[in-house]
């Protein structure tokens, strides 16, 4: 969509961008010494600033070949039919009316944040739903007969369905209640203001936690179970909005800086879970998945899934 380009159908260049993605996702969140003392400042002592430069190095000649193709598509061919985000950007660099003046330094630099936030984030909420899922074998049995109720058993899911599906969606809705793909929202402070008492200068960097407002006790019944019908009824949270009305759910944030990729994701996880546990029964060897979690960005797992995925349709509905 970004790009115009996959690489799914080629594991060796799906590797090495999953790998791009992930690095750059644990970069971004580690604590530099170089950043916070002083003296410190023109010493890499941990390293991160070779691993930094390393994975800018890889990125920076992955993203020129693409623009560097369609440059050439562009000449070959003069306008493209369908044009995509970087087609887009493209334009507005070459406009010498447009508003907003881009260099391609800016163009990579957009281009990289969709890539971070639109790959690693929706990701691993689908992973976390799933988890979820496995160590909820009933709500697991309680989707999938949804799932097969409104579509059968000859047809696989598609994100027309979606808002045919409630349970389904309220399953997406309380994994990032749980496990928000974006734990940190940061923000800076326009005016003074005095927050619980605390007092909050102009221009403070704030945090705001995410993840520990969808576990607040004084919002949530049992903040720590996972239950997904509470977003069912209409008493509880049936009501609430996922796009920043409710302040005790902000997974894309709120306001202005709120994350752009909030409609696609919330169309993208529903369609991928659903597909994943309508086509299959996902088995593990005994007990529970941990759920574990690790610092970062993106809220990622501690130990990958390792579980079997087992058909429970007779002949897959691919077509």
């Amino acid at each position: 969509m970004a790009l115009s380009q996959r690489c799914s159908d080629k594991e060796d260049k799906a590797d090495d961008v999953r790998m791009l993605v992930r690095e750059m996702s644990e970069l971004a969140c580690k604590f530099d010494l170089s950043d916070s003392i002083w003296f410190c400042r023109h010493f890499d002592i941990q390293g991160f600033g070779k691993r930094l430069r390393n994975v800018r190095d890889r990125y920076d000649a992955m993203i020129e070949r693409i623009i560097e193709d369609h440059l050439d598509s562009r000449k070959e061919g003069g306008s493209r039919k369908v044009k995509d985000l970087l087609d887009m950007l493209m334009d507005i660099d070459n406009d010498p009316s447009s508003e907003m003046k881009l260099t391609r330094e800016n163009i990579k630099a957009f281009i990289m944040n969709i890539f971070g936030a639109g790959t690693d984030s929706s990701s691993i909420a689908v992973e976390w739903a799933l988890t979820e899922l496995i160590n909820h074998p009933k709500m697991m049995q309680k989707a999938q007969e949804e799932i097969d109720s409104v579509l059968g058993k000859n047809r696989l899911l598609s994100e027309a369905d979606i808002p045919n599906l409630p349970y389904l969606q309220a399953i997406v809705k309380e994994t990032l209640r749980l496990h928000p793909s974006a734990p940190l929202v940061v923000r800076e402070s326009t005016e003074d203001c005095k927050i619980d008492g605390c007092d909050i200068p102009a221009g403070a960097r704030v945090f705001v936690n995410v993840w520990a407002l969808g576990r607040d006790p004084t919002h949530w019944d049992s903040p720590l179970e996972f239950k997904p019908e509470r977003f069912l009824n209409r008493s509880e949270a049936g009501n609430l909005d996922m796009k920043g009305q409710s302040f005790q759910l902000l997974p894309f944030g709120r306001g202005r800086r709120s994350c752009p990729g909030a409609s696609l994701v919330l169309r993208f996880v529903p369609s991928a879970l659903g597909a994943m546990i309508q086509c299959f029964d996902w088995k593990i060897s005994k007990g529970s998945i941990d759920m574990e979690e690790v610092p970062g960005m993106t809220l990622p797992r501690a130990h990958p899934i390792m579980c079997l995925p087992v058909a429970r349709l007779d002949r897959l509905p691919i077509s």
